[in-house]
């Protein structure tokens, strides 16, 4: 009788995902609370909005610039000493921003704020990537994502509870770099290691291989930013009250970090690159929705699940990145990724905000379909060119 020889599994590494998905969750937080606390800030020091804006600009344009530079560091210093110092330089930065309280100070400060995330957003998706097991990749990824998403959202829950004068809410961002810090120290010897002679991927070289997927983050990035930021101008344009308008973008937050698992384990059964299309055309689905639903009782679902598709676009980019591409060039992936989602974030806000002036407030929900369009128009002829 012949013997069947069933192949061992590869055991999960659940140590080094559980700290991975920790650090990433304690630096959301931080993220999250730094953005609205220092907003709040300015205001109250009378500083005029277009100021408060370019301040809150300098964060994504230090993501732009330093992003390129990931795989260069990963180099040099290694995965978890390149986070340990850039987790140190943040919360060592945050400390000075609550000394100075001074808004041209600001301006390089946030800067460098921006420059030192990216190599911790960076990696951590690199090292949950090279953790998860391959077949089901999607649903840890999912996961990941809706960590962040999460932990974003629980940012400005925190000033609820300790204010936004004086030191406490610095010292809670503070405390959550360095916590983000000792969680990647002690998973250390469990983390993926990034070998010398890996190391031949760059941004630069990464960006003609993938468009569609880098196209995907600039559209999921553009379309957050932009709906954060303008959705409440676009409800006070149809007498929408302020409550309101704050209760439905709680929901559509919700819906970002809600589904993704579910969205994940559909990929691995089928595809990234179609689920990424499917929740592209359904987010232009919803765009055409909103003027139809808003300030009925159908605004709430509909708020839901748009959010759910629109975050799931750049949750499917990442698995797919996974997919397709390892070490350094998955290195250099990740920042390539980092890179389009300062471009989206920075470019969003103000191309729906021109498109608001011109046409009225629908330019909001157009301007988001139409980016929605493009994804898909690219998609489908980079799709046929494989054919």
């Amino acid at each position: 009788m012949e013997t069947i020889v069933v192949p061992a599994t590869k055991p999960v590494p659940w140590l080094a995902i559980g700290a991975v998905t920790a650090t990433v969750s304690v630096f959301a937080i931080a993220q999250g609370l730094s953005y609205p606390l220092l907003s709040f800030i300015l205001e109250r020091q009378g500083v005029s909005p277009t100021m408060i804006g370019l301040s809150a600009a300098m964060s994504p344009l230090g993501m732009i610039v330093s992003s390129s530079l990931v795989p260069m560091l990963v180099k040099r210093l290694g995965g978890v000493r390149t986070v340990l110092c850039c987790a140190a330089f943040c919360a060592t930065l945050l400390a000075l921003i609550g000394a100075t309280q001074n808004v041209w100070l600001w301006f390089p400060l946030r800067f460098m704020i921006g420059m030192s995330v990216i190599p911790l957003y960076v990696l951590s998706e690199v090292w949950m990537i090279s953790l998860a097991p391959a077949h089901a990749r999607g649903r840890f990824m999912g996961f990941y994502t809706s960590t962040i998403s999460l932990g974003f959202a629980l940012g400005p829950a925190t000033l609820a509870v300790v204010g936004t004068q004086g030191w406490p809410p610095f010292l809670v961002g503070i405390a959550a770099f360095l916590i983000c810090g000792l969680f990647v120290a002690a998973a250390a010897p469990r983390l993926p290691q990034f070998h010398e002679d890996e190391q031949q991927g760059t941004v630069r070289r990464f960006l003609p291989v993938a468009p569609t997927l880098l196209l995907a983050v600039a559209v999921a990035a553009g379309f957050e930013t932009a709906m954060l930021s303008l959705l409440p101008s676009y409800g006070r344009a149809f007498a929408v009250g302020e409550a309101e308008m704050a209760t439905l973008l709680t929901v559509f937050i919700i819906g970002n970090f809600a589904l993704q698992v579910p969205f994940g384990m559909i990929a691995d059964k089928w595809s990234a690159r179609a689920v990424m299309l499917v929740c592209t055309v359904l987010t232009i689905v919803g765009c055409a929705l909103l003027p139809l639903v808003l300030g009925t009782q159908a605004q709430w679902p509909v708020a839901f699940f748009w959010g759910a598709f629109a975050y799931g676009i750049y949750t499917m980019a990442i698995v797919e990145l996974g997919q397709r591409f390892s070490g350094s060039m998955l290195v250099a992936g990740n920042a390539a990724f980092a890179l389009m989602w300062g471009i989206g974030g920075i470019s969003g806000p103000p191309s729906a905000g021109i498109a608001m002036q011109l046409f009225g407030p629908h330019g909001l929900p157009a301007v988001m379909a139409a980016l929605c369009l493009a994804l898909v128009l690219v998609g489908v002829l980079r799709a046929r060119q494989r054919a």
